[in-house]
């Protein structure tokens, strides 16, 4: 019989350990292997297109052939480019519009789906259904029923205003685009919603009803404050992704009448690969970037503030 000393207890310990931390450094290997290949085409897909971008910014390319450097020329000319800053003007009205109704209109229809109602299982599918649609196919459709459908119904009932198509004027194509974007974003919107919902722990409402507390009183001291969070989700991936409307735009107007609907991405995107101002509009995508990435840290920043205020 052997009685193992402290000593050997604790070499025999660091000699298993050894193996241990050999085998951990030859997984960590494996771990940086698997990941090899996503970083490599990230690289190669991603990262080398965007420093390209900003060099070609540079430039006066037209997106084929020889180029001359021309400095900060792009970026000065942006700035006095009457098209260019109503392209901007009108994809922030379109991306203030839209950000708010998509979640007015996502947040009401969760609270209804998070209720005690018939088939909310189905119906949650049903509401997401626009979320896995082309949104171009569905902005032809869209098309049609401004067209056609809509002003038939006005003629018919007399209503002179929407006797004509809404994507004639400038005037009311924005708001066409506005209900297409609010119709096909508002999916993913509820589902966020409905999974902050599903947090809020059935105690405090039923202590809430105890105390006669109304629908609204409830929802405004209970409900938003515990979702808040989910709240500057949405909205900060709703003003991102309306600040880059593109397909809605593209089906229903095409940036008209004339250039009165261009959006910024439709206008990189014309100038870019079909007006021969590939450098010009390679600036415009860089300014463009900074924007986004500016709305977005500052929206994240003030609805943060604001979860604590709450």
């Amino acid at each position: 019989m052997t009685i193992e000393t402290p000593s050997r207890t604790a070499a025999s310990a660091g000699s298993a350990e050894g193996p241990r931390r050999k085998r951990g450094i030859r997984l960590s290997g494996a771990y940086y292997l698997m990941v090899l290949p996503a970083f490599v085409l990230f690289f190669v897909f991603h990262t080398v297109p965007v420093i390209q971008g900003v060099y070609y910014s540079f430039t006066d390319s037209p997106g084929y052939g020889p180029a001359d450097f021309v400095g900060l020329r792009n970026y000065v000319a942006l700035f006095t480019d009457p098209r260019v800053l109503h392209a901007y003007w009108f994809t922030f009205l379109i991306a203030a519009v839209a950000t708010i109704a998509v979640n007015i209109v996502s947040l009401a229809i969760a609270v209804g789906l998070n209720g005690r109602i018939k088939f909310k299982n189905g119906l949650r599918g049903i509401y997401f259904i626009p979320n896995v649609l082309a949104i171009l196919v569905v902005g032809y459709i869209f098309n049609y029923l401004f067209s056609n459908s809509l002003p038939a119904l006005a003629a018919k009932l007399g209503i002179d205003s929407l006797s004509t198509s809404l994507l004639t004027k400038a005037s009311t194509a924005w708001i066409a685009i506005v209900i297409l974007a609010v119709w096909q974003s508002a999916a993913f919107n509820i589902i966020i919603y409905i999974a902050g919902l599903q947090t809020v722990p059935t105690e405090m409402y039923e202590a809430a009803d105890l105390d006669g507390a109304s629908a609204w009183r409830r929802f405004r001291s209970i409900t938003f404050p515990m979702i808040a969070g989910f709240f500057t989700i949405n909205m900060v991936l709703s003003l991102k992704g309306f600040l880059q409307i593109f397909d809605h735009i593209v089906a229903l107007t095409g940036g008209g009448p004339g250039t009165d609907t261009e959006s910024v991405a439709l206008l990189i995107y014309k100038g870019g690969f079909q007006g021969g101002e590939y450098g010009y509009q390679s600036a415009n995508s860089v300014i463009f970037f900074i924007v986004i990435v500016g709305f977005s840290i500052v929206q994240l920043r003030v609805l943060r503030r604001r979860e604590v205020e709450v």
